[in-house]
Order: C-alpha cells, then structure tokens, then sequence
C-alpha cells in the first residue's frame, strides 16, 4: 500500500491543475456600454453551429461570444434554442453595426426564421432578451474584449 500515497498525491495535484485551467476559462469577458458580461467563446464552425441550443437558461450577466473568421453578413437563428435572446452584431473594430433584439424561442427546427445583421460583422454577442434596452444600445457602441479573448488576425 505504498503507492497509495503518491497516487493519491497526484491525483490532488492533477484536480488542482485542471480546477486552475476550468476557472481561467469562467474569466472570460466583454464590456458593452460599461456592463460586463462573462462569456463563453464559439470561434469554430462546430461551436459556432451549436451556440447556445438545448440550454433553459443563461444566467444574468452572461452571454455567448460567437467570433467569425472574416467581417462578412452574418444570419442567426434560434433552432432548438428554448431562451430568449438579444442578438448583437459588430464589425472589425467591435462597433455595433446592427441589432435584432427579443428573439424568441424557436423549436420549429429548420423552419425557425432567420435574423441578419443589417451590415457585415464580425463578432456576435447572444445575451439575455432585454439586456440591449436595459443599456440603451444604440449602434456604434464599442464592445471591449478581456485579456483572455484575442481579437482574430485581420481585425482591427
């Protein structure tokens, strides 16, 4: 029984360790209009596709940051997804180009309609349904990125 002590010892030194790396990941965030949101990331075709489907809630003062490979027109729908959202769209710079707020939710499948931004964007920000009027977006408002989130090449 020797072994039980060092085995025990890297199992509390490994748990440690990935409890480190899950908690940097919760430390993900963005600022809009001097409200900071923490965010989880979709910059991959698979997250992009998934988003934020099959979830009952998001819980306030979050959201869900989706980040496109290139600054282009940009449409969003709520297949599968059972919350309410706000539907933020902006450009290279993080400037808010366009706005579809009150989304419902849509469990019509591939029938659920579709929600474009009005110019190109590049970011995406899913937030709760009434987080834009709570703040008075207007466009042209900056979204800020944290330290942790880096902005894609060709951005500015």
């Amino acid at each position: 029984m020797q072994w039980f002590p060092s085995v025990m010892r890297s199992l509390v030194i490994g748990s440690s360790l990935l409890a480190a790396g899950c908690a940097s990941g919760s430390d993900l965030w963005v600022e809009l209009d001097g409200s900071r949101y923490a965010v989880e990331i979709a910059d991959d075709n698979a997250e992009r596709a998934r988003g934020l489907m099959f979830r009952d809630e998001l819980a306030p003062g979050h959201g869900m940051l989706f980040i496109h490979d290139r600054e282009e027109p940009q449409a969003y729908w709520m297949k599968n997804t059972r919350i309410p959202l706000d539907i933020l769209y902006f450009d290279d710079a993080r400037m808010l180009v366009s706005q579809q707020r009150d989304v419902p939710p849509c469990s019509a499948g591939n029938a659920c309609p579709s929600y474009p931004s009005d110019e190109p964007a590049r970011y995406v920000l899913e937030l709760n349904a009434g987080e834009a009027e709570k703040l008075g977006l207007q466009d042209g408002s900056e979204l800020t990125l944290g330290p942790g989130i880096a902005p894609p090449p060709g951005s500015r």
